[in-house]
């Protein structure tokens, strides 16, 4: 397995919640290394409430890992600019 995952540092939450969904994907690629079974399987769980509901419950654990791993983006730097027009 090649060193793919540098840091779970990141700028922004937003980011933050994007390395959660790769980390998500990187597991399941792991788990099932097979890309043809991958989309075998794919258009089964994609129309499952519970599947995507488990998907979510995982992105959802990885982002509180990032959260964590950023001291949960304290501080002001973060804010994005749709925030500052509220």
């Amino acid at each position: 397995m090649k060193n793919w995952l540098k840091s779970l540092k990141t700028r922004t939450p937003e980011e933050g919640f994007d390395l959660a969904i790769r980390l998500s994907q990187r597991g399941v690629e792991l788990t099932q290394p097979s890309e043809e079974i991958r989309n075998v399987l794919r258009p089964v769980y994609s129309r499952d409430p519970n599947s995507l509901i488990a998907a979510s419950q995982v992105i959802a654990t990885n982002f509180q890992t990032v959260a964590a791993a950023n001291d949960y983006w304290k501080g002001e730097k973060w804010k994005s600019k749709s925030a500052d027009r509220e």
